[in-house]
């Protein structure tokens, strides 16, 4: 930022509010605006209503009691009030004792028989001060920074760069299509808007102005998002025919039949694998639809082309689950099939690492052990990653890096999610990825019916746990903690796993979470998996990935506490049979609004796709991708529920602009993508 528009100490204030450039200074916007074109007088003034007036300052006090405030006794022509602070500076008192008149911005209330207002924005005036034309804007501020101080270092940085043309339009003609103003006269507007045009911000944000801004951004990202793909495609990555016969050998073996859904996905991987370019393709689904599966009998062409694959999961029950459930499925195959975790022996794990330095394990399952100094693939072929949002862009690119040869052309790489993403999100934060959606689940599941109680219908549940049991059927309890928390009022797992022992005496009854050893873990597991346990009192450890057809049933303590995904997630353990499976959400009294929303929308729909549309409206894009995880720079004007038109015009014209190769698409994403370079290396 240039060093004459602002000192070093209002340089280190404005870096606490995130902005540390002169893009950032102009694009600091308000989150509000005040009205301060019109002067109310005294005797006009309502309770509640926030009002400006113009007086003068008749009397100026220091109250010590109940608390130390400092209280100012002005009058217009039409009456008397009283100004209050709270907190305020010695100075204060000086400057107040000796202006004439003063114009204050505030609520106006009534205590103890007078009217007042406390805190407000004041400015000193004379009588032929005029009033300003438009809405004054309100700003987040931070200590040392006052509004008054901010409106006049964004004033003059925009001056500045209009003097100095700094920022002129980049793509004149897409600006002209959509009839959107130039940056300068859309920045000018959207820090002082027009009385006439705008009564609030979100008048504001729904004009011509803020869209113009809302498109650069979108551009923006689409434009490096899209550069990336193509990146990616200039490299070299192995070529895999379809191995038609040992895919048929392995359908046929199988127990059930492929949907159509999971069969147009296969075709989709295949052509990738045909291209010789590294694959980047993400594969979501709702659970249970089978995207397991899918990835294996991909693995099958890598294999059969002498590559190795690496299926990477997020948890040590969920990669030995995938281990076991691929080992079975390639039975009548000479693969070699081995796992990786971190609980494993020193000696199991040496073991692990020399099968996988001399290529003779064919596919090798396991957790982020996979991607440990100790690993080094001798021809790696294929990396799946299972539940991708449980990992860093960064651990990502070091499975992708895990061959011995550097050299060697780099594999393909196909990430799973369980959790659908909302179209707009696909468009927006995926453009750099192909992807593909299982649609359809398997046949002969049967829906889950969902139903809310209270928790003070514990004891109902007891004997509906009881019917469940006498089917020989299998009950999953679900509490969110472990210990008992002094912020949280909580059912502990412990106390869970208690009360069902006692009631329950013929059933056996076991308790899993995060904090039990690996190995107890996988053996509970196992004998849940086996029917040998009736009841599991879980957390949400068991949210990813462990099947269990026979489960019919599962009680989710406080489920107001929990998100739409993660709730989702959990109901999507049971059902996996034929049977008619139930869901119970416990919750407590009290619900806050978004809990109760929450709720009703897991109660109202089974269907992940639209959950996810909900949890986007709720979350919005940060929360729900988790961008520490995704490497992608974050959106802060557009907004995906209200942007979709915007957000495809940006990708059409980011498009354009990729294959004409414009000379200002590079200045375009320094601008408006902080941390860009950032970005770029990842």
């Amino acid at each position: 930022m240039p060093k004459n528009l602002l000192t070093e100490n209002q340089a280190k204030k404005l870096k606490k509010l995130g902005v540390s450039s002169t893009i950032d200074v102009i694009l600091y916007l308000p989150n509000r605006y005040s009205d301060q074109t019109l002067i109310h007088t005294i005797q006009n003034l309502k309770v509640g209503e926030v009002s400006q007036i113009q007086v003068t300052i008749n009397e100026v006090e220091v109250r010590h009691r109940p608390k130390k405030n400092l209280i100012l006794y002005v009058s217009d022509e039409t009456g008397e009030m009283q100004i209050r602070f709270l907190h305020y500076y010695p100075s204060q008192i000086k400057q107040f004792e000796s202006v004439d008149m003063v114009r204050f911005y505030g609520e106006v209330r009534y205590q103890s028989g007078y009217i007042e207002m406390i805190h407000p924005e004041y400015s000193q005036v004379s009588v032929s001060t005029s009033l300003p034309k438009n809405l004054t804007p309100i700003y987040s501020v931070t200590k040392g920074l006052s509004q008054g101080m901010l409106r006049k270092l964004i004033r003059k940085h925009i001056d500045y760069v209009s003097q100095k043309k700094l920022f002129p339009d980049l793509f004149p003609d897409f600006y002209k299509k959509y009839d959107y103003p130039s940056f300068e006269y859309a920045i000018s507007y959207l820090h002082e808007p027009a009385k006439i045009e705008a009564k609030s911000i979100f008048d504001v944000q729904n004009s011509k102005f803020y869209k113009r801004l809302v498109y650069d951004e979108l551009l923006a990202q689409q434009l490096f998002l899209r550069s990336q793909y193509n990146l990616q495609k200039n490299n070299q990555s192995p070529k895999f025919k379809n191995a038609k016969l040992s895919k048929k050998i392995f359908l046929e073996q199988l127990s059930f039949a492929l949907t159509n859904s999971q069969k147009i996905v296969l075709e989709e991987i295949q052509n990738d694998f045909k291209k010789g370019m590294p694959m980047n393709r993400l594969l979501q689904g709702d659970v249970g639809c089978g995207k397991t599966v899918v990835a294996t009998m991909a693995s099958i062409d890598c294999v059969e082309e002498g590559f190795q694959v690496a299926f990477m999961a997020p948890t040590e029950i969920l990669a030995e689950q995938h281990y076991e459930k691929i080992k079975t499925w390639f039975q009548n195959f000479a693969y070699e099939i081995i796992l990786l975790t971190g609980s494993m022996t020193k000696k199991e794990k040496l073991l692990a690492y020399q099968k996988i330095e001399k290529g003779t394990a064919n596919i090798v399952v396991g957790t982020h052990a996979l991607f440990q100094e100790a690993v080094a693939f001798r021809k790696l072929g294929f990396c799946i990653i299972d539940e991708q949002h449980r990992f860093g862009v960064e651990q990502r690119m070091m499975l992708k890096n895990k061959s011995k040869d550097q050299k060697k052309p780099e594999p393909h790489q196909l990430m799973m999610s369980a959790t659908p993403i909302p179209r707009t999100l696909s468009m927006s934060f995926f453009a750099h990825m192909d992807v593909s959606t299982i649609k359809e689940l398997p046949g002969g599941r049967r829906p889950i019916t969902t139903k809310i109680y209270l928790n003070d219908k514990r004891k109902q549940l007891l004997n509906l746990i009881d019917q469940h049991c006498r089917k020989n059927n299998q009950i999953y309890w679900v509490c969110p903690l472990i210990e008992e928390s002094e912020f949280l009022d909580l059912e502990t797992v412990n106390d869970t796993f208690q009360e069902l022992s006692k009631y329950f005496v013929n059933q056996k009854v076991s308790l899993i979470h995060g904090r039990m050893k690996a190995e107890e873990k996988k053996e509970i597991m196992k004998q849940f998996q086996e029917n040998k346990i009736q009841i599991l009192v879980a957390t949400s450890v068991i949210e990813v990935g462990v099947d269990v057809p026979n489960a019919t049933l599962m009680i989710i303590e406080n489920s107001e506490r929990l998100g739409l995904s993660q709730l989702h997630q959990l109901r999507g353990r049971i059902g996996r049979g034929e049977k008619n499976s139930f869901c119970v959400l416990l919750y407590k009294n009290k619900l806050s609004t978004a809990a109760r929303q929450r709720l009703k929308i897991i109660y109202e729909n089974i269907d992940g796709f639209k959950i996810a549309e909900e949890d986007l409206k709720l979350r919005g894009p940060g929360e729900l991708l988790g961008f520490k995880q995704s490497g992608m720079p974050t959106l802060r004007f557009a907004n995906l529920n209200r942007d979709i038109e915007i957000l495809e015009m940006a990708r059409n014209d980011a498009d354009k602009l990729i294959t004409i190769k414009d000379k200002n698409i590079e200045e375009h994403m320094k601008r408006w993508l902080r941390n860009y370079e950032e970005f770029v290396t990842a």
